[in-house]
């Protein structure tokens, strides 16, 4: 029987990662998962910055637009069925790249997810009728009260982790960071990360530059037409959260496109952080085709 590869790039939004994965497939006849928690709902494809539909038909693509954004995908969830697809995807190839930004989908399929307890169906409720009537800041602050740790790292400008780690601080009695073991699960696969990283300054320009060309091509339309659904988990998400502002009123539009460039660049600073922890990733610029040729071929090599 085969070794399986799986071949997981990581790295911060706007990095070049999407690039390179398609560059990184095709030498090695390897579909794509996507590792990115907003890429796989429907109706997002620019705000989301999903790989375009050309992109999609020359390589084999999973998790892209897969589901509707009434559900809810969380890191539990995407394990078992990222696991059960790759578990389909290895019976016909060695190879598949896994690829995205997203820190703790990219935690669940690597090693596991910690079994943390079942939500309180009316803490949950309490706390999204006040995530609603109060925003998120007043959440924020509490969990920064209760469990310190966890947001020292934490994404706290994301409305779903926000509330599920307060929820299992209140729940519980204890700090949600306490009762994340890390107990590494086995996986039937090898695994190789490489992360992509850029001057500070270069990602900060390219993240600019993509706002723009976002707003260009129709993010403004597309957030329009997701307005009506704009309490769903999967729209709280950097890109469509400041046009909404900007359509109840809020802010200008001028304001609105600034905010999302600046919240984009403090996303990346957070993925940043939270890549930086992970010593088996290796980094490259993510133009460095030899030399990301050469790690993965060696790799390979070493399994054989």
């Amino acid at each position: 029987m085969s070794i399986k590869r799986l071949l997981v790039i990581v790295g911060p939004t706007g990095s070049g990662k999407t690039d390179l994965s398609l560059r990184v497939a095709r030498r090695y006849g390897a579909p794509i998962l996507s590792t990115d928690s907003r890429q796989f709902y429907r109706g997002m494809a620019i705000g989301t910055a999903q790989p375009t539909v050309e992109e999609q038909q020359s390589i084999e693509h999973h998790f892209i637009a897969s589901h509707d954004i009434t559900d809810s995908l969380s890191c539990g969830v995407y394990e078992q069925e990222a696991l059960a697809c790759l578990e389909r995807l290895f019976a016909t190839h060695d190879d598949v790249v896994a690829v995205g930004g997203s820190g703790l989908y990219i935690q669940a399929l690597c090693e596991g997810m910690d079994d943390l307890p079942q939500a309180d169906e009316a803490l949950r409720t309490r706390l999204m009728e006040r995530l609603r009537d109060e925003g998120l800041e007043p959440l924020a602050a509490e969990l920064r009260e209760l469990d310190p740790v966890y947001c020292a790292t934490a994404d706290l400008y994301n409305p779903a982790r926000v509330v599920r780690a307060l929820e299992v601080c209140l729940q519980t009695g204890r700090p949600f960071s306490e009762q994340r073991l890390g107990i590494r699960r086995e996986r039937p696969f090898r695994m190789l990360k490489i992360g992509v990283e850029l001057p500070r300054e270069v990602l900060y320009e390219r993240i600019n530059r993509r706002v723009d060309r976002m707003l260009e091509v129709g993010l403004g339309e597309e957030a329009r037409r997701l307005y009506p659904h704009r309490a769903l988990n999967a729209l709280q998400t950097v890109g469509y959260r400041e046009l909404f502002d900007w359509f109840d009123g809020r802010t200008t539009y001028e304001e609105a496109v600034e905010l999302i460039k600046r919240n984009t660049r403090r996303y990346a600073k957070r993925q940043m952080t939270w890549f930086r922890r992970d010593a088996e990733i290796r980094w490259f610029a993510p133009d460095d085709d030899k030399a990301i040729f050469a790690c993965i071929d060696r790799f390979r090599a070493a399994g054989e």
